[in-house]
């Protein structure tokens, strides 16, 4: 009697262990195995839904948008207008430079939108409920005079808290932020757009939901047993 109360629980605990797998394929499905490369779609699918042109994902300037993220060193308090900023020189001596972009081809920064949250969202939660939430990420997003952007996504050493970040600038899409050796440098951490390549090291978006859906698991074998 017990072995089959037994295998009774087993088979329980193998359905909604099926059920927990299954959940992200359908909810979290993405376009690609890069975040990145999913939010910027989306920023020109905004743009050209209000009549604007598209804008060039330039990988240089996604690469340097993923360095500013790593900048903050994971402190959430410093994001927003009152945070401290990175140093503008940093753009030019130390983000180019960890990136591989060649110093003489940076062009201004015309925009920043930074956004930072505990948990992970997917590309569409992020934009609309983290990154373009007031009048002035708005306008940024939908300036005229903007050329090209990059986008950045990153946890900090590999988990909470997140960052979003895209920049934006009026540079020639063909001429500036360039890699020096025509690839970026290796990123250990992160995820940046206009590479259609998948996420560095160890920053699987999808590796922390598997994580999770692990320890669900366990916790239900623990429970019931």
């Amino acid at each position: 009697m017990a072995g089959e109360l037994r295998k009774e629980k087993l088979v329980v605990v193998m359905m909604l262990a099926l059920g927990l797998l299954l959940c992200p394929v359908y909810s979290k499905k993405s376009s690609s195995d890069n975040p990145a490369d999913d939010l910027a779609v989306i920023v020109n699918q905004n743009r050209t839904a209000n009549k604007l042109p598209a804008l060039h994902d330039n990988p240089g300037l996604a690469c340097i948008a993923l360095q500013y993220i790593q900048a903050y060193q994971g402190q959430c308090n410093e994001v927003g207008p009152n945070g401290e900023k990175p140093a503008d020189y940093e753009f030019n001596q130390t983000f180019a430079d960890n990136c591989g972009v060649d110093p003489m081809t940076i062009s201004d920064i015309s925009g920043i939108v930074l956004a930072c949250e505990t948990k992970y969202q997917d590309a569409s939660y992020a934009f609309s409920n983290l990154l373009f939430l007031d009048s002035k990420s708005v306008t940024t997003l939908l300036n005229k005079n903007q050329t090209e952007f990059g986008a950045g996504i990153s946890g900090y050493a590999g988990g909470s808290p997140y960052f979003w970040c895209i920049l934006f600038s009026h540079g020639g899409s063909n001429s500036t932020f360039v890699f020096s050796a025509g690839k970026a440098k290796y990123q250990q951490t992160g995820c940046f757009s206009g590479t259609a390549e998948p996420c560095s090291g160890a920053q699987s978006m999808r590796h922390f939901s598997f994580s999770l859906i692990l320890a669900s698991i366990i916790g239900l074998v623990v429970a019931i047993f």
